[in-house]
């Protein structure tokens, strides 16, 4: 029988559970999900796993699927849990927080392995695969992800149908290895990290911090054409703000935060949401003035695990390309429908073409906000208008904002990796709280619906997923250098420099290399560094006027005029329309 890859990757979890049990048996077990790509679960034991302990752990695996063994499931009352995972603490946190007298709860066995577990599971270890897995890496993992718990021994698994399928993923792994933005970072000069004194903040270098700049004016010249007004809000805001919105109850433990002589306590902006609705509600609005779009490159803070950090991808200090729309409820759907058709088309103009969209619906949270029948009358505006225009989408059970549903864009890369960016959320509860409005045709007030609005996310994050997307090789527009001018000799260093002038003059960031090297040599290092074309420049050049270039990735030089080149170049450079 053929089972769906989640499904088998959840039965995974608990035989791999079970192989550390039986070579481990004091361990105390927490908690396993299928995850994208494979699995994990969380161990507590006083035994440190090392990456010794694989083959030992993916060997008794593969002994206990041969074995056939049967998952199976019992149906049974909260004191009789209780009494099946007297020793395990884990379960029993969980019984005594979350289970309710009476209540029938769901436990499966597999051999000498039980958890508590809703199911489904494969029916028998003979439908797993014994080859399509490998355990990656072990991790620390707080309990419940607190940093006040126990830290326990998280251990990854990549898992697949198939023996192919893995091979396959591990070689895709490989060469994201090779990608991965920290190693560009570094090999291209464009940003490091110092986790000794800003662990999580990015330190550009002039390269890299041309990058970041070229992608906030590209999106800065979209929204201003497409009617946004960007306004800037103050990086440190006093708690109570956060506290009005909702978000200090949710993140608070994310915050940075501190208490200033007066007694006040002030916080560094996680986010740009109630600084744009402090803006909206100075003056009066009429409803002519909606829909009204204000834009903000907000830089914000959010404390993240150490051990969560991951270069551009994961970071503590970011900016996102934030947007919120004000607008009534008849302009809802056209509004929704033309900010997913705006990221749709950024997202083609840096190459990624395969979107993928899911709606969010309301979490289970305690911190969820509002009422029932406001949620239910958000997230069917949202899936209308999904519906009504036809865009294909999947729904995400549980995984809203604690404010409103949403629809999260996830982008597919060169590798074949998805990744979420783009977000478009439906608020009706923060205007709310916040008590904003505006005056309709009937002279009276009106609450407006608030459409929170990010494309490209955390700038940081988007560009490293485009450099490892792009293996560094950016787009003409996007890349800090797109020429650099090489003189075979000194005697030929004013020939190049007025190659540089030129291109300067028309708006093509280009430099000299004017080090004391061998052509060869300097060709080999900005190749390194992917600089795209290279103009090397000697007397037959300067004699015609023209440039033998060496574009990257291509073995074939080509010599064309100086002139045909800059014009070219001053076309190629310039952002996407």
């Amino acid at each position: 029988m053929s089972y769906p890859i989640e499904l088998m990757r959840h039965s995974l979890a608990h035989v791999m559970a079970a192989a550390v049990k039986k070579l481990h048996p004091d361990v105390k077990f927490a908690g396993g999900p299928a995850i994208e790509n494979g699995f994990y679960y969380d161990f507590d034991t006083e035994y440190r796993f090392s990456e010794d302990d694989f083959a030992a752990i993916e060997r008794e695996m593969r002994e206990l699927i041969k074995s056939n063994g049967r998952f199976e499931q019992r149906i049974v009352d909260l004191d009789e849990a209780k009494k099946i995972f007297a020793n395990q603490p884990y379960k029993m946190e969980w019984l005594n927080e979350y289970g309710a007298a009476g209540e029938k709860l769901s436990i499966y066995t597999f051999r000498d392995f039980t958890d508590l577990c809703r199911g489904p599971h494969v029916e028998s270890s003979k439908d797993l695969p014994r080859d399509g897995f490998k355990i990656r890496t072990v991790a620390g993992a707080y309990w419940k992800g607190d940093s006040k718990n126990k830290m326990l021994q998280r251990i990854y698994v990549d898992a697949f149908a198939s023996k192919e399928e893995l091979d396959a993923f591990l070689k895709m792994q490989e060469e994201a290895a090779k990608r991965d933005n920290r190693k560009l970072g570094k090999e291209m000069d464009l940003f490091h990290f110092e986790p000794e004194y800003a662990p999580g903040a990015v330190f550009w270098h002039d390269k890299g911090f041309k990058v970041y700049r070229r992608l906030i004016e590209y999106i800065r010249h979209r929204q201003e054409m497409a009617g946004y007004l960007e306004i800037s809000t103050p990086s440190v805001m006093d708690r109570c703000l956060w506290e009005k919105s909702g978000h200090w109850a949710k993140y608070g433990a994310h915050n940075y935060s501190g208490t200033t002589q007066d007694g006040k306590v002030f916080c560094v902006k996680p986010m740009s949401c109630p600084g744009g609705m402090l803006v909206f509600g100075q003056g009066i609005k009429s409803y002519k003035d909606l829909p009204l779009y204000l834009a903000e490159f907000g830089k914000v803070n959010r404390y993240e695990a150490a051990g969560s950090l991951a270069g551009l991808m994961r970071v503590r200090e970011f900016t996102q390309d934030d947007a919120h729309i004000f607008c009534t409820e008849d302009q809802l759907e056209d509004e929704v429908v033309k900010i997913l058709r705006f990221i749709k088309d950024i997202y083609g103009k840096f190459g990624f073409e395969k979107i993928t969209m899911k709606l969010a619906t309301r979490p289970l949270s305690e911190f969820r906000i509002g009422t029932d029948e406001v949620w239910d009358k958000a997230e069917g505006a949202l899936k209308h208008a999904l519906d009504a225009n036809g865009i294909e989408y999947e729904i995400a059970e549980n995984d809203a904002a604690f404010y409103g549903p949403k629809i999260d864009n996830y982008l597919r890369d060169s590798m074949g990796r998805v990744w979420q960016c783009g977000t478009v959320q439906l608020d009706m509860n923060l205007p709310e709280r916040f008590d904003l409005s505006y005056i309709g045709e009937d002279g009276e007030k009106h609450r407006p619906i608030m459409l929170h609005r990010a494309m490209l996310g955390s700038i940081e994050r988007f560009m490293g997923i485009l450099l490892e997307s792009t293996g560094g090789n950016l787009p003409l527009w996007l890349s800090p250098e797109p020429v650099v001018v090489v003189p075979v000799s000194e005697k030929y260093r004013e020939y190049a420099d007025s190659v540089v002038a030129d291109l300067r003059a028309m708006g093509v960031y280009s430099r000299a290399d004017l080090r004391d090297e061998k052509v060869n040599y300097k060709v080999r290092e900005l190749s390194l560094i992917k600089t795209p074309i290279i103009a090397v420049v000697g007397e037959k050049e300067q004699n015609d006027k023209t440039v033998t270039l060496r574009r990257l990735g291509v073995e074939k030089q080509e010599v064309v005029s100086l002139a045909d080149f800059v014009k070219d170049m001053a076309d190629a450079v310039k952002m996407p329309a």
